[in-house]
């Protein structure tokens, strides 16, 4: 595709050194508003049509939960491959990550939890089938009960046990890795994120 030039970079010459500007290609990606649009909020915009879509989380989340547990059947069924164990990871990952904009925060935790029992077993084969089943009917209970900020009585003390659990058997598992161990059972950074 040819360039025009517009889009070539120009160079400055100097007795000593040259410069060279790259085109802006980003100045195509603006819009210039004005009047009534250039004294909208875009924050509170992005708010509007985020509460426009809550009627649908909990319908989200649902789906979320579903294929997470799909994913559980499929390793009851063929075992952990690396298929099996990249679709309960993601699974996992993606209520992680999208348990608090779902109004859902306290899922995030439980998820972690199996993210990390995920992540950091050396060999995924040995991790107790049960204690998947834990994670994952964690989340859903979480879920299905519906549990929201500030009533989370039920759900944190579940989810402090699955975390120490975890960190038991992962510390169990990695015992001849001193260096991997030391990150795995460090405390989390942020302050809220403590088990």
């Amino acid at each position: 595709m040819p360039h025009s030039k517009k889009e070539k970079p120009t160079v400055s010459t100097f007795a000593d050194h040259e410069v060279i500007h790259p085109p802006n290609k980003l100045r195509k990606a603006l819009r210039r508003v004005t009047g009534k649009e250039a004294l909208e909020d875009p924050v509170a915009n992005a708010e509007k049509a985020l509460a426009t879509l809550s009627p649908e989380f909990s319908g989200w989340m649902d789906s979320e939960c579903e294929r997470l547990d799909a994913a559980r059947r499929a390793i009851k069924a063929k075992g952990f491959t690396q298929a099996t164990r990249e679709a309960l990871f993601l699974a996992a990952h993606d209520i992680k990550g999208q348990s608090a904009t779902f109004g859902y925060p306290e899922v995030a935790a439980s998820a972690d939890s199996l993210c990390r029992l995920i992540e950091h077993t050396p060999e995924t084969t040995r991790i107790p089938l049960p204690l998947v089943d834990q994670h994952v009917d964690a989340v859903r209970a979480i879920i299905r009960e519906g549990v929201r900020a500030g009533r989370t009585t039920t759900a944190d003390a579940l989810t402090r046990k699955l975390r120490t659990v975890t960190d038991e058997f992962l510390a169990h598992e990695n015992r001849d890795r001193p260096d991997v161990l030391e990150g795995i059972l460090a405390p989390p950074l942020a302050p809220d994120q403590s088990f």
